[in-house]
């Protein structure tokens, strides 16, 4: 791992920062850096991902991305050794069952930013977002309307809505023009992703109070994740470690990363590839 790197270079190569309040008297000479704290108690210690940009590369078009062909069976083998293993997305949670099926009935989904989530082989949704699904169907539709014509993708999430400008970032301005109208005109919060902006109900679940209340009471927890969506699950690792917990934030890093993001890794990692290497590497030192 890096040690060279400034905490604040969004393109680094894998870099590990112990942190007061976190694993910080793991030995630097152990490859793992920080998530050695994991292996100390996998039977009581949390794996937690983001998808996009993480486990998938970012790609032109969102329904085109999956994962790296390993990562399913890195996350099975993660789900046999540790007590909780998840993936926590903005994606809707049937894309990510459609996506990670193969990684085995161990491993946990979260979509919709933990307003949607997998239990038994069905969708469950939390109820307090109900009301604002009409409010998610003006937006779509006036999207639609909007861009109509155009290489700007609107993701309809039923619960939630994204609008997509990678393949036409001419229309940034435009898009975010239209985000803080329409959510002035619908109380949908906005969420900024990378080179997308989410509306979603203002119901006080995000990836933050999933992870919080996925991992708490774990011996150790991580999660690994690549927008500035995900400070909200760093932020939360925080809480969790002036509980007790031994916590790991790994930055998926690229030229498109938010800086404060990796300012506030302990861990960081170019790429899906490099944190597909991580994960492997914990599952196998997990086996012993």
């Amino acid at each position: 791992m890096r040690e060279d790197a400034s905490p604040g270079e969004p393109d680094t190569g894998d870099d590990a920062r112990p942190r007061a309040g976190h694993d910080d008297d793991v030995g630097h000479g152990d490859a793992l850096g920080p998530l050695a704290a994991l292996l100390e108690n996998p039977a009581a210690s949390a794996v937690l991902s983001d998808f996009d940009g993480t486990l998938a590369p970012i790609v032109s078009d969102p329904a085109d991305a999956y994962p790296l062909p390993e990562a399913p069976s890195v996350l099975g083998a993660l789900a046999q050794r540790f007590a909780l293993v998840a993936v926590v997305s903005g994606r809707p949670v049937s894309f990510l069952a459609q996506r990670l099926a193969s990684a085995g009935p161990a491993l946990r989904l979260f979509g919709a930013y933990g307003l949607e989530w997998m239990e038994d082989g069905a969708v469950h949704r939390a109820p307090i977002v109900e009301p604002w699904r009409g409010a998610v169907a003006q937006v779509v539709e006036a999207a639609r309307s909007a861009f109509g014509g155009e290489a700007v993708g609107i993701e309809d999430k039923e619960i939630s809505v994204t609008v997509h400008w990678r393949q036409a970032p001419e229309a940034g301005e435009r898009a975010w023009d239209f985000a803080r109208d329409w959510s002035r005109r619908t109380g949908l919060m906005l969420q900024p992703g990378r080179m997308a902006v989410e509306f979603r109900p203002p119901v006080g679940i995000d990836k933050g109070s999933v992870v919080e209340q996925l991992a708490r009471g774990s011996a150790a927890a991580c999660f690994a994740g690549d927008d500035s969506g995900d400070l909200a699950a760093f932020a939360a690792l925080d809480r969790l470690a002036s509980d007790g917990t031994r916590t790991v934030r790994i930055a998926v890093t690229d030229e498109e990363t938010p800086r404060e993001l990796v300012a506030a890794a302990d861990v960081v990692v170019r790429g899906p590839g490099e944190a597909l290497d991580l994960f492997r590497a914990l599952a196998a030192r997990a086996r012993g």
